[in-house]
């Protein structure tokens, strides 16, 4: 790529950020530090701290942040220690299987699991059968515990992004180290905690801080369970109030503040990369056969999480295929009605070709830009290039529910993109809300694979007298294009089934995508939830396929894409 060409990449993904990143932040700051005469104050971010109700928000979004991040560390830990350290029974696929649980949005899950644990649900018909409970009586699992019915199904969801990254951690630690500690007399835990623990912690890091921002601005979770009292259901509800009421920008802007300051803290204490590390050591490391006894404990436990993250998907597909499910342990008709409703409802059908057309255009758009990144970074010695892959990778740690607010806010009647007013038609917001968002994916899948490929090849293409735009078309994109592949995949899928930028910024049913589609259904009366379960199902296996064909792309280096 010649030193014009680079500039102009720069300077595109410079603007690019700065329109659709850092100017809807700004209209959010605008609408939180600002009076109605245009004046500075701090009066409306100090409420936030004073009012009962968003104080109580911000606390329940805390707990229920860290109760997701604790709750997946110690799903994940011991088994990315298994798989690093030992061979048992069936290692290959049910390592590959704990990807599983990523093939359906949580707030999908939801779904399900508010049919096995409500009054009248599946767990009661148990007790029920069971004895523990008398005929007619019933517990209210969703009731007093519905805080904690969101941290589990975050958890369940969100433990293979810390899996991959502490397994990658992992296998890049010189086992030479842990060798000297045990010939020091460190052994066991201590030799964990003191030796292991600190070497991994970047990987730690890296994915526990992608899972505390999930958790905090998770959105659909406690939609779909009614529990009000968190921060992002108050700014959902705020949106309708946007025009007259300040509070919904001064939660935003606190819970931007909370992001960032992690996001920071964790670069600053724990940002430094493995690749740091000295090479490994000749000696023996990696996995090892167990005894008989550890060999089957590892399996069990490798299938007993992977069995326990997919009740809620289970839950679902029962909700899909339900024809009467009510005080039974499951369901008493069955019917393939749902499914045939859900390709042809009138709510279903457009909402997948929105979701497809938005999916596919905000895809296109992030492997040209993507690549362009990559390669400026990787192979240029362009100054301040580095600035270019900061900024690709600054939407992991800002939440999606920021940056729809945001975009909400700065197209507003009277402001500059007052043309992207998605009450108008959100198909070219929703596509960069989409890219934005789901860019790093494709980033990071590039820079992999251009660290991977020899400059050489493009280097001896230029001495034959290649032009450099040609060297990338003929040379070194088809080198890089699996990583790509596996990179646009992953994007695609996830831009597929978004949930806080669709139910945001679509605002009219026929611009509805599928995510969208499913919440509205699933509010509806009657069979509404039947058919937003099937219409899920639909979606569990598409994400499902595509998350399976990138996963076999990239193998262990899958865990770099969910990375700050």
């Amino acid at each position: 790529m010649s030193k014009p060409l680079a500039w102009l990449v720069y300077v595109l993904t410079v603007a690019f950020f700065g329109c659709f990143f850092l100017w809807p932040i700004g209209a959010i700051l605008g609408g939180a530090f600002l009076d109605a005469d245009r004046n500075f104050t701090f009066e409306f971010v100090a409420e936030v701290f004073r009012n009962r109700i968003y104080l109580e928000g911000l606390g329940n979004a805390l707990l229920l942040a860290i109760g997701s991040t604790a709750a997946s560390l110690l799903i994940a830990l011991p088994l990315a220690f298994a798989a690093d350290r030992f061979d048992f029974p069936g290692k290959k696929l049910l390592t590959a299987a704990i990807l599983v649980p990523m093939i359906l949005p949580p707030f999908v899950g939801a779904i399900g699991v508010r049919q096995m644990l409500g009054q009248y649900g599946a767990l009661n018909a148990v007790l029920t059968h069971l004895g523990v409970l008398d005929a007619g009586e019933t517990i209210d699992w969703l009731g007093a515990g519905r805080m904690w019915g969101v941290v589990a199904l975050n958890a369940l969801h969100l433990y293979p992004i810390l899996f991959l990254n502490l397994t990658a951690a992992l296998a890049n630690l010189d086992p030479a180290m842990e060798e000297a500690a045990e010939n020091l007399g460190c052994t066991g835990l201590r030799k964990f905690r003191r030796i292991t623990l600190p070497l991994i912690m970047p990987g730690l890091f890296a994915g526990g801080t992608i899972v505390f921002i999930f958790s905090f601005t998770e959105l659909g979770v406690p939609l779909i369970f009614d529990l009000t009292r968190v921060t992002s259901v108050q700014i959902f509800y705020g949106i309708k109030e946007i025009a007259g009421n300040p509070f919904p920008f001064a939660l935003v802007v606190v819970m931007l503040a909370c992001t960032v300051l992690l996001y920071a803290l964790s670069k600053v204490l724990f940002g430094r990369s493995e690749n740091a590390m000295v090479a490994k050591a000749t000696t023996g490391g990696g996995a090892r056969p167990a005894g008989p006894l550890a060999s089957w404990a590892c399996a069990l436990g490798f299938a007993g999480i992977t069995a326990l993250a997919l009740l809620p998907h289970l839950g679902v597909i029962l909700v899909s295929f339900a024809g009467d499910w009510y005080r039974t342990v499951l369901p008493t008709g069955w019917t393939l009605d749902h499914y045939q409703a859900a390709l042809g409802h009138g709510l279903t059908v457009p909402s997948i070709a929105n979701s497809l057309k938005y999916a596919s255009l905000s895809t296109l758009f992030d492997v040209v830009l993507g690549v362009a990144i990559a390669y400026v970074v990787v192979r240029t010695t362009l100054p301040g290039r580095q600035i270019l892959d900061t900024l690709a990778m600054l939407p992991l740690a800002v939440p999606g529910l920021v940056l729809a607010f945001g975009y909400i806010t700065m197209t507003q009647d009277g402001r500059t993109f007052a043309f992207l007013n998605p009450s108008k038609d959100p198909t070219l917001l929703l596509v960069i809300a989409y890219s934005v968002r789901r860019l790093p994916y494709v980033v990071r899948a590039a820079v992999a694979g251009l660290q991977q490929t020899s400059v050489a090849l493009e280097e001896a293409a230029q001495n034959l007298g290649c032009p450099p735009l040609r060297t990338l078309r003929r040379i070194t994109f088809p080198l890089i294009f699996a990583n790509v592949l596996a990179g646009g995949l992953l994007a695609f899928a996830f831009a597929m089934l978004e949930v806080s930028d669709s139910l945001i910024l679509a605002q009219k049913q026929q611009h509805y995508p599928i995510t969208k589609a499913i919440y509205e259904l699933f509010m509806l009366m009657g069979e509404g939830r039947h058919v937003a379960s099937a219409l899920g199902v639909w979606a569990m296996v598409f994400l499902g396929l595509t998350i399976f064909a990138a996963s076999r792309i990239l193998g262990k280096k899958m865990g770099a894409l969910f990375r700050v």
